[in-house]
């Protein structure tokens, strides 16, 4: 099972991508609204892939990308834009390999 953690600025929409990632078989994904609650989690979970909402600002992704490079090497690092199911999916299957 890949762990993803979703980070975004909007409750709803992040709600949305959270349930239909949780949805597959092989993700289980859990969501925050903050840079500091994201490297909280990261901290403490074994996360695969950390997803970026379109709506985090560009130096909060510098950040929290550089915080993943420095301190957990293998967990990838996405944005998602939106676009629907489909692009989520296969996004998500193109960075995990599943």
């Amino acid at each position: 099972m890949k762990q993803i953690l979703v980070i975004g600025r909007h409750e709803q929409i992040m709600q949305t991508v959270l349930k239909l990632i949780n949805e597959m078989v092989d993700y289980h994904a859990i969501g925050c609204l903050t840079d500091k609650e994201a490297i909280d989690l990261l901290k403490v979970n074994s996360i695969d892939l950390l997803l970026i909402g379109g709506g985090v600002e560009a130096q909060s992704e510098l950040k929290l990308r550089n915080f993943v490079d420095e301190n957990f090497p293998s967990t990838k690092v996405i944005q998602h834009f939106g676009g629907g199911s489909g692009l989520l999916f296969n996004e998500l299957r193109q960075a995990l390999g599943v």
